[in-house]
């Protein structure tokens, strides 16, 4: 007899790395690990692979929630009618390829979708938004990316604080209209996609975290980075556990529904 699963099972997203000889899928620990604790689930990594190679509907009909993870990479610039990027700058197409397609399918079917960095502007390109690909290049802007002069632990100090948009999903979960975050992003969104509303700002204007209000389920990207440090404290924790809870809503419908075909 099957057992029923008791936890979500949620999709991580991986980046691909080509070496001298084999490819190497990655993702930062740190985004594995806060899905057992705060958020409560089952973290399943989704590999960056080529275009076609994986079904996403069928990945998507699996998954109680979609995890965006950072990335030393930028989404390439032609998703969104960019201009070409500066040399040098990291891309990763094969991690594009797979997950602009599987935001828009995931929150499509309800599955809950938290973006962290990288992946708050995935959502936003995925809508049809647009992003800064150099926001430190900008008159009065701040430089947000992150401090290579520092300890590792001080790059994930509090750098600013935010603004909550008032009545929005992120000031709800925070029960305040102000936090203060790390910054470590050179790249941010300028225009929002269709649908994506503004939940909170930097003080120099800089969009630090969009909701999708429309969507079947919980739909939240945050340009900072709540999965560290560790303990996860405060206004992350409730993120990921906000985020944790839509997970296992989504958990109990989709056994509801394949209960009732049965």
């Amino acid at each position: 007899m099957l057992s029923v699963p008791s936890l979500p099972l949620i999709g991580v997203t991986a980046c691909h790395l080509q070496g001298d000889d084999h490819s190497t899928q990655k993702v930062s620990e740190k985004y594995v690990t806060c899905v057992p604790t705060p958020t409560g689930g089952l973290p399943m990594i989704i590999p960056a692979l080529e275009a076609g190679a994986l079904d996403l509907d069928s990945l998507v009909a699996h998954l109680d929630g979609l995890l965006l993870t950072g990335s030393p990479s930028n989404v390439e610039p032609h998703h969104f009618k960019g201009p070409d990027s500066v040399e040098g700058t990291q891309h990763d197409p094969r991690r594009d390829g797979v997950t602009l397609p599987l935001i828009r399918k995931a929150i499509e079917a309800g599955v809950p979708v938290l973006g962290i960095c990288r992946g708050i502007q995935e959502l936003n390109v995925a809508l049809g938004g647009t992003l800064h690909q150099r926001i430190f290049d900008l008159e009065d802007r701040f430089d947000h990316r992150m401090r290579r002069d520092v300890d590792f632990d001080r790059k994930y100090r509090p750098a600013h604080e935010i603004r909550m948009t008032e009545g929005g999903q992120l000031a709800r979960i925070a029960g305040a209209d102000t936090a203060l975050v790390n910054s470590l992003h050179a790249q941010g969104i300028d225009k929002p996609g269709e649908g994506v509303v503004v939940e909170a700002t930097a003080p120099d204007g800089i969009v630090e975290a969009i909701s999708v209000p429309g969507a079947k389920a919980f739909v939240l990207g945050v340009q900072w980075h709540p999965e560290w440090p560790v303990p996860i404290e405060g206004l992350n924790k409730k993120i990921f556990e906000a985020f944790g809870g839509a997970c296992r809503a989504h958990l109990s419908a989709r056994l509801g529904l394949a209960t009732a075909a049965e």
